[in-house]
């Protein structure tokens, strides 16, 4: 039994060491002039708390759904300024923009950092891959070059993936700019649209959701689309809600929000906030899908021929290669002879290049001008 102690135990200390390194080397110790004064990383088992413009500290519950695999953070100086950085390692890149969306406040405008960045006077956020970098200071808008910097060194810890396509679904006609948001879970998704705390929409069945607020008839309305694996889920999920939440209700009651829905392929469009159906429909008719069914294409089924088609399509087959072979040896030796005959000892067996191989059998000699069958007499 011991034979086989020290081999665990030193497969339990690279765990361990693995873990507890796999947050290590997220932030460079140096960038752009400025130094760290110390790294520290955090994990999924510590207590977090996200800022996001609704001010809420959901913080591990957000993080879990977005698939946060650990952080680093780090405090760095250049001489009496201060910046502060929190680097987020999220499962994939669709996580790392989840908890961009989420993170980013209507006060942070695009940035330049990267193709998904946002930055203000004091926070800034830049989507790498599957890191989210968090970034705290003074005058940040001034800074590009230095946060570009940080960006790059970060940069080769980051591992590239396919962003979400779901957001491209969403109709830029009347959206409120930086209102947009990608779900992976329930709790975040209650933090913007506050229709139910729990699982109402089927995260658990595989959907991911978007949602963005627009503007309509003076005043905000909430468009949600969630994307289910298939139409028939898509398609029972409508009918649950319909039956659970009282979807496109012909008379709402007065004092709630209506909540109307429609389904188009997988895709399920759901509108938060209007008063009326036409107000809704407004909205609902700019959702439509990408996704196509091929199911019902036709197919191509190959049929074997019978037996007695096959033996006459061989024995045509064959006479016709019979044919062929017919017609090209009497073309070619009908031109040979018709130019033997009007060009003889010129073109074919000419007497000079013509080589013959005597046995001495006979007493004639062999004359190459008998193979044209004319009497031709010597020159004196």
């Amino acid at each position: 039994m011991r034979y086989y102690v020290y081999p665990c135990l030193v497969a339990v200390c690279l765990l361990f060491a693995s873990t507890s390194t796999s947050a290590q080397g997220l932030i460079p110790d140096s960038f752009a002039g400025w130094s760290c004064n110390g790294k520290t990383s955090f994990n999924p088992a510590q207590p977090a708390q996200i800022a996001s413009q609704t001010a809420t500290s959901a913080g591990n519950d957000i993080l879990a759904e977005y698939g946060f695999v650990a952080g680093e953070q780090c405090e760095y100086t250049r001489g009496s300024e201060k910046l502060g950085v929190q680097v987020y390692r999220m499962k994939d890149p669709s996580g790392a923009y989840g908890l961009f969306s989420y993170m980013r406040g209507a006060d942070l405008a695009h940035g330049s950092l990267t193709d998904h960045s946002a930055v203000g006077g004091s926070r800034g956020l830049a989507l790498d891959g599957n890191l989210l970098l968090d970034i705290r200071g003074t005058a940040l808008t001034t800074r590009e070059k230095d946060l570009k910097a940080l960006v790059a060194a970060v940069r080769p810890q980051a591992e590239e993936g396919p962003l979400p396509s779901l957001p491209d679904e969403m109709p830029m006609k009347g959206m409120v700019e930086r209102s947009d948001h990608y779900y992976l879970g329930p709790v975040s998704l209650f933090q913007f649209v506050p229709v139910a705390s729990g699982d109402w929409l089927g995260f658990s069945q595989g959907a991911e959701a978007e949602s963005a607020r627009y503007k309509s008839e003076g005043r905000e309305v909430t468009l949600l689309l969630a994307d289910f694996p298939t139409p028939q889920t898509a398609a029972k999920k409508l009918a649950e809600l319909q039956k659970n939440y009282h979807f496109n209700a012909a008379n709402p009651e007065p004092n709630s929000s209506p909540l109307f829905a429609k389904r188009s392929m997988t895709l399920l469009a759901v509108v938060y906030g209007a008063r009326t159906r036409a107000e809704a429909d407004a909205l609902l008719k700019q959702v439509e899908s990408d996704a196509e069914i091929t199911w019902n294409e036709p197919t191509f089924q190959f049929k074997e021929p019978p037996i007695s088609a096959m033996i006459v399509g061989t024995i045509i087959g064959t006479g016709v290669i019979c044919m062929f072979a017919v017609i090209s040896g009497i073309a070619f030796g009908g031109v040979r002879l018709v130019v033997k005959r009007f060009f003889p000892d010129k073109v074919f067996d000419r007497s000079s290049h013509l080589q013959v191989l005597q046995l001495g059998l006979g007493s004639k000699p062999i004359n190459s001008e008998d193979f044209y069958g004319l009497d031709r007499t010597s020159p004196k």
